[in-house]
């Protein structure tokens, strides 16, 4: 299962800057060397990094090369071989934004945004000094935090065409990572949406953020509960230093999806077929808690019973039909739904397309590289 899976933090000659600890976060989640090495990052995402390079005329093989990839990748790659290869990128483009925006942030810029944001009173006050820095840095794209209606919304705005939707993530990526961080806590993101169009794997951008994800937006924009805005920061000065350092390499875990009481219910569940999967109130029982304490604690962490179980359902889903060996019913049957509709309709609802779509655009996607890959 696919879900936001990790990069790992590794030292450079030049000491840690942006790269290594961006990898910490970047792509998700991480719980040591063996978890890395079985966990595997789409063939697109290498694809879209790769990009970086090909748009200013750059080989890729040597980026390839110390990432222990071969010239032409068309299967998923280990967390850890994609986590060497951004850090090859960043070091070929000297830029921790990977030529992603309208100047570099040259290395040592993402160390010393940390720093800005370190002894700020709460969330807010962090990220309006996080998107000044940015904007300062970076120019362009200009980001803007709107506050209303329930949420705290972060706007893109652009002087210039729509960049790619791998620009935007990247841009997301850092700075929801680093407010995670500071908070000690992951902050659910209610919705994502994209300025650019839709790429052709769009439905692992709609898995990647755990979100609704619209392309073909008027601005590229971020949010989430604007209650999140006054937790405190919860970080110093030692902290700062082991997380810019990457080791342990798992200080974000708890903001992907994979550590806490979180951890424990996937863990549970996992271990079941979909169709026997309890409820909450069995699962609290399980866990030798009141079921109040069980929501409130997955509450606390981002989460809630049913979203949790709605993500596993989701890479079960986009496990299967990728295989395309099975009928949709008989996928359905096997994930606990009553009917083959209800299928469809929770389908639709996680990717913004049928079943049947999604098997389509996979194999187009697969095709699609190993016509790349033999010419």
């Amino acid at each position: 299962m696919n879900i936001a899976p990790a990069i790992v933090a590794f030292p450079c000659r030049k000491g840690l800057d942006f790269s290594a600890a961006f990898a910490t976060f970047s792509i998700g989640v991480c719980l040591g060397k063996r978890s890395l090495e079985r966990r595997a990052i789409s063939a697109s995402f290498v694809e879209e990094a790769l990009e970086s390079l090909r748009r200013r005329g750059l080989p890729t093989q040597g980026v390839l090369a110390a990432a222990g990839l071969p010239p032409t990748v068309v299967e998923p790659v280990s967390v850890a071989a994609y986590g060497r290869m951004w850090l090859a990128l960043a070091e070929t483009l000297d830029d921790e934004f990977f030529g992603l925006t309208a100047r570099p942030m040259r290395p040592g810029g993402f160390t010393l945004l940390c720093h800005c944001l370190l002894h700020a009173a709460n969330l807010e006050t962090a990220l309006r000094r996080a998107l000044r820095f940015l904007n300062l840095v970076l120019e362009d794209p200009h980001g803007e935090l709107i506050v209303g209606d329930g949420l705290a919304r972060v706007e893109l705005h652009e002087s210039g065409p729509p960049r790619s939707a791998f620009a935007y993530r990247t841009y997301w990526i850092v700075l929801h990572g680093v407010i995670c961080w500071l908070a000690r806590r992951r902050l659910p993101l209610r919705l994502i949406d994209f300025r650019c169009v839709e790429p052709l794997h769009c439905a692992e951008y709609r898995l990647f953020f755990g979100a609704p994800v619209q392309f073909g937006q008027p601005c590229s924009r971020l949010a989430f509960d604007q209650s999140f805005l006054k937790l405190p920061v919860r970080r110093d000065e030692a902290a700062l230093k082991v997380f810019l350092r990457g080791a342990p390499a798992n200080l974000l875990v708890r903001y992907a999806h994979d550590a806490g009481l979180a951890a424990s219910v996937r863990q549970r569940l996992r271990a079941l077929p979909p169709a026997n999967w309890p409820d909450v109130d069995h699962m609290a029982r399980h866990l030798r808690m009141p079921a109040s304490t069980l929501r409130h604690r997955l509450r606390w962490e981002g989460h809630s019973y049913r979203s949790i179980r709605d993500e596993l359902l989701r890479g079960l889903a986009q496990q299967e039909l990728s295989r395309g060996r099975r009928s949709v019913a008989d996928i359905a049957c096997d994930l606990g739904f009553a009917e083959p509709s209800a299928f469809h309709r929770a389908f639709r609802k996680w990717f913004g397309a049928t079943p049947a779509a999604y098997r389509r655009e996979i194999a187009r996607s697969a095709g699609t590289r190993r016509k790349a890959g033999r010419g």
